[in-house]
């Protein structure tokens, strides 16, 4: 029997290839979307598209009870959907703070509560949750979308023993830099900030769209992410944690940087921007 995928933030960059990946061998494939117009094309793939607001709680009720009516399973969740909220966390507002965790954590949980029942009766099931490298190592500018990350990462790790009685598996997929739209929306959330005078070092920084993880040096394709979500689903005992891209494995060893080391290397990193600010 075929077996079933539901993917989240399907508009662009890793949920798209996702789609199409699994889509290439052989899965039967829900795509989602805010706006359905925007995966309209991976419906003439052969995807079944649907809208889905992760923020939205009727529609992840809906989404899923129209999977099991049709298809009768779900397999697999790739919770996908998500942005990234950057500046000092003195100038991100609590309103952008409590969106960033609306769609980065609150949404990736409905869709749990909604999926894992379905699975846990079935007794087999994978879910996927595209976190970053930025869940386990947090730097400056970017501690909202950190948090929201590491938020994840915890979830995740807590999920896995709680559900493998159930024969479901829990795996985070944690991309660096990839060369999607992501940092353009990561800047303009940036822009939208009411920036106080006191980080105008790191705004030189958070205004490069390469250095807070666009297409710069050690970007990955959005398809190598997705090829790695697959490979995680269809696994019988898929690792933990995929890293995915030089960027992510390296910067995961700073994690066992003592911290005060870690501070002290970003307040040098920030200082020499001062010095030389970057395009100069």
């Amino acid at each position: 029997m075929t077996e079933t995928v539901l993917i989240t933030g399907c508009s662009s960059g890793i949920g798209r290839e996702t789609a199409h990946c699994f889509l290439e061998d052989g899965w039967e494939v829900y795509a989602t979307a805010r706006n359905p117009a925007d995966i309209q094309s991976l419906g003439d793939a052969g995807a079944n598209v649907a809208t889905l607001d992760v923020t939205d709680e009727d529609d992840a009720e809906r989404v899923v009870e129209r999977i099991v009516d049709e298809e009768g399973r779900i397999d697999c969740l790739v919770n996908n959907a998500g942005y990234a909220q950057l500046g000092p966390v003195e100038d991100v507002t609590t309103e952008s703070v409590e969106s960033q965790f609306e769609v980065n954590v609150f949404g990736p949980h409905r869709l749990l509560r909604e999926v894992l029942p379905h699975m846990r009766d079935r007794r087999t099931g994978t879910v996927v949750n595209v976190s970053s490298v930025s869940g386990r190592l947090a730097t400056p500018g970017m501690g909202v979308y950190n948090g929201s990350k590491f938020a994840m990462e915890g979830i995740s790790d807590a999920l896995r023993p709680e559900v493998s009685e159930y024969g479901i598996d829990v795996v985070l997929v944690e991309p660096g830099p990839v060369d999607t739209a992501f940092a353009e929306r990561a800047s303009d959330e940036v822009e939208g900030l009411e920036r106080s005078d006191a980080y105008e070092t790191l705004y030189s920084v958070l205004d490069d769209t390469e250095a807070v993880g666009g297409g710069g040096p050690g970007a990955v394709a959005p398809r190598r992410v997705a090829e790695t979500i697959l490979d995680a689903a269809n696994l019988t005992d898929p690792a933990a944690r995929y890293p995915v891209g030089q960027v992510a494995k390296v910067a995961m060893l700073g994690r066992f940087v003592p911290a005060k080391l870690r501070d002290k290397f970003y307040r040098l990193a920030l200082s020499l921007v001062a010095k030389n600010p970057l395009g100069d």
